[in-house]
């Protein structure tokens, strides 16, 4: 299949996931339309915001505890690197695991990955980068790697696991124990159950990023599948839904309206919203019973506050 085909199938793919979304009772939209490059841009400015914990603690984390987690993955090993986006936090294993074999940077969006793997190669051009353009929520092969390595370790930050429900989350799991293979590891990011105002506030940030950020999933269906949302008359709200311990990423319709997606149509009335994306957050007994039978939780460090968790796992 040559790229041109295998660019119109996946867009078609994503087509299909939007106009099923749209047509269920709750509308929802794949989260994975939040990362074009202006989506993605748009993140690494969430991630720097005063509200947003997330990437400052995991950062934290990581810088306090990068020579136990370093020598728990030890030599040998081809690092893989699931949303790989702006690559800041692979920068600290990179610099630190000893003897590693190599580094695969998965992303959906190709032009930001090539240019931050770009920029990863002039600074260790010592390491062999594989950057890999793919939909790592599907069922992924690996690049060919051009030397030996005992073996692979999946690297997933950021709470990304939160935007899969529990079903989803397993599914998920099993498809990277695959990839990992016999004796492989996944060092993951896990957000943990909080107070909800720090949820809130997290996800609605002062400065409106966070909303840009939400309706540019609206510009990226106006651009790619033929839509015609007006994006005025949508607004943006994340509110954590207690009882199923998630936030909610939702766009609210101001008025009645009727919109066409790649000639489909959709009625909103006013107040009815999409929801773009769940992000759950675990208690660590909770994540633990989630992974049980897939992997092992062999290592957890998390910060002084219990923000935040990086766990060290090992395919069962």
């Amino acid at each position: 299949m040559n790229k041109e085909k295998e660019i119109k199938t996946a867009n078609d793919d994503v087509l299909c996931e939007v106009l099923e979304g749209l047509s269920q009772k709750q509308k929802e939209l794949p989260s994975k339309l939040f990362y074009d490059e202006e989506g993605s841009k748009l993140f690494d400015q969430i991630c720097t915001l005063d509200e947003y914990y997330p990437t400052r603690t995991e950062l934290k984390i990581m810088q306090d505890n990068i020579q136990e987690l370093s020598a728990l993955l030890g030599e040998g090993t081809l690092l893989v690197e699931l949303g790989s986006g702006s690559s800041l936090k692979i920068r600290l294993l990179l610099d630190n695991i000893p003897g590693l074999a190599g580094y695969v940077p998965i992303d959906i969006s190709e032009d930001y990955l090539l240019d931050s793997a770009g920029k990863l190669k002039e600074d260790y051009n010592h390491i062999d980068i594989f950057p890999l353009a793919a939909d790592y929520t599907k069922s992924i092969s690996l690049p060919e790697i051009n030397k030996p390595y005992d073996h692979i370790a999946v690297y997933f930050p950021g709470s990304t696991i939160g935007n899969f429900t529990k079903p989803q989350a397993i599914n998920f799991l099993k498809r990277i124990a695959n990839l990992c293979g016999y004796n492989g590891g996944l060092v993951i990011g896990v957000d943990l159950v909080k107070d909800k105002s720090i949820l809130e506030a997290a996800y609605n940030d002062k400065k409106g990023i966070t909303a840009l950020f939400n309706l540019n999933i609206l510009k990226r269906l106006n651009n790619e599948f033929g839509a015609n949302f007006n994006l005025s008359r949508f607004k943006h709200k994340a509110i954590y839904n207690e009882e199923l311990k998630r936030i909610e990423m939702r766009l609210y319709s101001t008025i009645d309206q009727t919109v066409s997606v790649s000639g489909y149509n959709f009625v909103f009335k006013k107040d009815e919203f999409i929801i773009t994306e769940y992000s759950h957050k675990y208690s660590l007994n909770d994540f633990k019973e989630l992974v049980k039978g897939i992997f092992e939780v062999r290592k957890v460090w998390t910060d002084e506050n219990n923000l935040f968790s990086i766990q060290y796992l090992r395919h069962c």
